[in-house]
């Protein structure tokens, strides 16, 4: 028994010595349990592990561009990548990850397109502002009340403005499109000395004259605006035939000929009975010092002192007698009308001696009032028509009865301010005299240059209401101080 136990305890020992062999082979390597776990099952834990330690790949995002995404670089995508390269190197990284090559702005899929390609602008129509969006939601209440904004201000009042042009730039509402610089268009001159007028020309003789005047226009405005720019209108059209004479006025003369009233672009002039209150109170106060057409000349002041909601007040020289003639047959020749193109508005308003930088600025007067639908229904119909097919189907409607009218300026319709500019850059204007303003490039810069340079215009507006207030002056040679303004001496 002694003997078999002996036998069995060395054939256990044995089996235990055999199986310690292996375990003890190769190791000594202070990274062996690492191999275990970075290479896969049935590697030979051979020493060539050692080279590619697995602190690698954590080294190759450390060393690249933070510009490029992580994701760029995986094991896969770095092959045999030494430390040395992958640090000193980045240009093994394609270039065109690169952000520069785009806009900072727009999202990825913009770079392709100009900034006025945006997203947003396809909302709006091809050529109008956003603001066109509006429509029908145009006039005031009191815009579409015919009692407040009677058919005076027809287009031919002040349509006369020249030419702008037809390349107009998107019409985009951004400032930056236009120039701000005021000074490129300096006041117009006021009167020559030798006109003789001059400013508070009755301080002496009629220390009230002007005051009696805009009292007499404070009170007509307040009941009815379209009185103001009637009278604005009314001070046009004076000018434009004979000369700022008051001949407008007269409805007797001692002639056969009908007078200008009854010219068939003065049929829907208004105001008159603004300008006989003030002249009944001043014949009382001051009798036979104060001229008509200076009476008419302080209203035009006044009327746009008041529409412009006090902010353009100006001195109006004066000293204007009044005129003895007045015929119906001068006004068409005279007048500008509301199918005028550029070349001639420009010949009319240089006949007057006037510019075509004052054309585009009094034609703002166009801000105010309204106009009868048949001053602009060929614009309606026609398809060579730039106006815009929105701003067309509204005014249709407006103008589906017989005697229709429509407010020149639907935004700010009892206003004399720049909305009217906007409008023009924007196809919302009544008239071919209107739109005539794009046709050029000089004058729709003006144009554009009134509408976003705050203050530009209204100074412009006063300094060309003065210098249209020296066309053709009389003198007491060739006129009169009327007792009436309606009728001579």
């Amino acid at each position: 028994m002694a003997t078999l136990a002996a036998l069995t305890l060395l054939a256990l020992l044995g089996t235990v010595s055999c199986q310690s062999v292996p375990a003890s082979a190769p190791s000594a390597s202070p990274l062996s349990p690492t191999p275990t776990v970075t290479y896969p099952p049935g590697a030979s834990p051979s020493p060539s592990p050692l080279v590619y330690p697995p602190t690698l790949d954590v080294s190759v995002p450390s060393h690249g561009s933070p510009a490029y995404p992580p994701a760029s670089v995986t094991p896969s995508s770095a092959p045999s990548p030494s430390p040395s390269v992958s640090s000193q190197t980045p240009p093994t990284y394609p270039p065109r990850a690169s952000s520069p090559a785009y806009p900072p702005s727009p999202s990825p899929s913009q770079p392709t397109f100009s900034p006025l390609a945006s997203p947003s602008q396809p909302a709006y129509p091809p050529n109008p502002s956003p603001s066109q969006l509006a429509y029908p939601p145009s006039p005031s209440p009191r815009s579409m009340d015919p009692t407040t904004n009677s058919p005076s201000t027809s287009p031919s009042s002040l349509r006369p403005v020249p030419s702008p042009n037809t390349n107009h730039p998107s019409p985009s509402p951004s400032p930056s499109a236009y120039s701000p610089a005021p000074a490129v268009y300096p006041p117009s001159p006021s009167p020559a000395p030798d006109s003789g007028l001059s400013v508070d020309h009755y301080s002496t003789s009629c220390p009230n004259a002007e005051a009696i005047v805009r009292e007499a226009v404070k009170n007509a405005i307040d009941s009815n605006r379209g009185t103001g720019a009637g009278l604005i209108r009314l001070f046009f059209h004076d000018c434009f035939v004979r000369g700022c004479d008051a001949s407008v006025l007269l409805n007797r003369t001692g002639s056969d000929e009908a007078t200008e009233r009854l010219g068939r672009p003065n049929l829907t002039l208004r105001g008159f009975e603004v300008i006989d209150a003030a002249k009944s109170v001043l014949e009382e106060y001051c009798p036979g010092i104060v001229s008509c057409s200076d009476i008419l000349a302080f209203a035009g002041r006044d009327a746009t002192y008041f529409l412009t909601n006090l902010t353009a007040d100006f001195a109006m020289p004066a000293g204007r007698y009044d005129g003895l003639v007045s015929l119906a047959s001068e006004t068409v020749p005279n007048l500008p009308a509301p199918f005028f193109g550029l070349q001639q508005l420009n010949d009319s308003f240089a006949a007057k001696g006037l510019s075509l930088e004052d054309m585009v600025t009094l034609s703002g007067a166009h801000s105010v009032g309204r106009s009868s639908c048949d001053s602009f229904s060929d614009r309606l119909s026609s398809n060579s028509s730039d106006m815009d097919p929105g701003y067309a189907a509204y005014l249709r409607k407006q103008c589906s009865g017989y005697g229709g009218t429509a407010a020149q300026d639907y935004r700010t319709p009892d206003d004399l301010d720049t909305e009217y500019y906007r409008d023009v850059v924007s196809h919302d204007v009544l008239f071919g005299s209107d739109a005539a303003l794009m046709d050029s490039n000089e004058t729709a810069k003006m144009v554009r240059d009134n509408s976003s340079v705050r203050g530009l215009w209204e100074s412009k507006f006063v300094a060309a209401m003065v210098k249209m207030g020296g066309v053709g002056v009389k003198t007491s040679a060739d006129g009169e101080i009327r007792k009436k303004c309606w009728i001579i001496n």
